[in-house]
């Protein structure tokens, strides 16, 4: 269906500013990304990607509105308790829900993933075999699969949303207060315990509390939003201003603590702050959208929004291939003469994005939705089933989230010199890290599909 007919098939009650929020969220990290990148080549020659918020410290408070990465995963949260429960009314012997809401929710993020990651490893591979490297384009075989620590981190939010929604549903704001008070222990581990390798656990307490919030916006239990943001605000300026907190809310080069990597207290309030804001505002956007021409533009960009997300980078990489190419100078960051060049540096990233997105959208667009199973002559054959499918599950999103998290970290680059980064406690390479996925994501795909048929 086209975006017009699907616009016009609008249910009712669907929740339109939702959807505005998930292409708004998507849209800014990628003008973000286009507008920190600051490529330049050395004396030597070699080409080298900083980033604008190092070269001009003053500028990092843009982080917190450019680092809007908790309002998606918020949206997550809100989407996946809707689908979680529509499942379980359609499943009703409930040992399939599990593996057919895995399959629902990771397809339409795995199969552009599986395309991104299947045409960037061949063209490593090809580069290689052809002697062909250096320059930027060894940069962009190591930079391009660093946005996919967004997908790893969105798997694990949907393979604990089961346990997490029963959670909420049991004790509601209590459920989330558990979540902040365990990141804020992990910090106080970290900064005045100095526990080794705590922190890491704020990977999962951090963005699973934003997500959390997620659930009891599903339920209309976020009724005083500014409370929220004026509390968020409040926390993360008196955390910056007197703990061991950067202003920056995104990773900076060669500093001592970040917020993001791992993600620390300040940045889940910087995230209550974003949510409580975007709550603030909901009605009178969600008016602007029921508007026609602007509901169209949403549903158009939310068909292609992963996809976009995927190759933004790879389309800026191939704007600075292209300078460099014709021997067109690069400034300096930061100066006059870089700012002039910025806007078109942008709007080149973003015609080379659309042409990518032209190629590989097909890939985004969903599958059927499951049918309902009926249930077989031999219900003890379906319990069976049913035991080891949900595991089966869980164990291919696993193998997805540590395969997407590690390719993130390693890259393409060094492919086949055994270039490796420490994921957790293991040393893991591009190759391994792909199998992972790919073995991940098929055993989703037939436990989901299996679940249905043997139903």
């Amino acid at each position: 269906m086209s975006a017009r007919e699907l616009a016009a098939a609008t249910p009712a009650d669907r929740d339109r500013y939702v959807d505005l929020l998930r292409v708004a969220s998507l849209g800014t990290v990628v003008l973000g990304h286009w507008l920190m990148a600051a490529v330049t080549t050395g004396a030597d020659g070699q080409v080298e990607v900083g980033n604008l918020l190092a070269v001009e410290p003053k500028l990092q408070v843009l982080t917190w509105a450019l680092q809007i990465m908790p309002v998606f995963f918020f949206v997550g949260g809100f989407s996946h308790a809707l689908s979680y429960r529509s499942l379980s009314r359609r499943f009703p012997d409930g040992g399939s829900v599990y593996p057919a809401f895995l399959r629902a929710r990771l397809q339409r993020l795995l199969r552009p993933t599986m395309v991104f990651i299947g045409v960037w490893g061949a063209a490593a591979v090809l580069l290689h075999l052809a002697g062909v490297g250096g320059g930027l384009l060894d940069v962009a075989l190591r930079l391009v699969t660093q946005p996919l620590w967004f997908i790893g981190i969105y798997l694990a939010m949907v393979a604990f949303t089961p346990p997490l929604l029963k959670l909420h549903e049991r004790f509601g704001w209590g459920a989330f207060g558990a979540l902040v008070a365990a990141a804020a222990l992990v910090d106080v581990l970290r900064f005045a315990l100095d526990v080794p390798f705590v922190e890491f656990l704020n990977f999962a307490f951090v963005w699973l509390a934003i997500h959390q919030l997620g659930f009891l916006r599903a339920d209309g239990r976020l009724t005083r939003p500014y409370l929220l943001a004026g509390a968020g605000l409040a926390g993360a300026a008196l955390l910056v201003a007197y703990g061991p907190y950067p202003l920056s809310m995104v990773g900076m080069p060669g500093e001592e603590v970040s917020n993001m990597a791992p993600p620390t207290f300040a940045l889940l309030c910087h995230g209550l702050w974003l949510v409580g804001a975007v709550e603030w505002v909901r009605r009178p956007v969600a008016r602007w959208l029921q508007r026609p021409k602007v509901w169209r533009t949403v549903v158009a960009a939310n068909g292609i929004s992963m996809t976009a997300f995927l190759w933004h980078l790879s389309a800026m990489l191939g704007v600075y291939g292209v300078l460099l190419a014709l021997d067109v100078d690069l400034p300096t960051p930061a100066t006059g003469a870089w700012w002039a060049q910025l806007p078109l540096r942008i709007g080149a990233a973003a015609v080379l994005t659309a042409v990518l997105v032209a190629a590989f959208r097909g890939f985004e667009r969903p599958a059927a939705r499951p049918s309902e199973p009926s249930r077989p002559s031999g219900l003890s054959s379906f319990r069976r089933s049913e035991v080891y499918s949900g595991p089966a599950a869980a164990l291919g999103a696993t193998l997805c989230l540590f395969g997407v998290l590690g390719l993130s970290m390693v890259g393409f680059g060094g492919l086949f010199e055994g270039r490796t980064a420490l994921l957790i406690a293991v040393q893991v390479s591009a190759p391994v890290a792909v199998a992972m996925t790919l073995a991940g994501w098929a055993l989703v795909e037939l436990v989901g599909r299996g679940t249905r048929s043997s139903a």
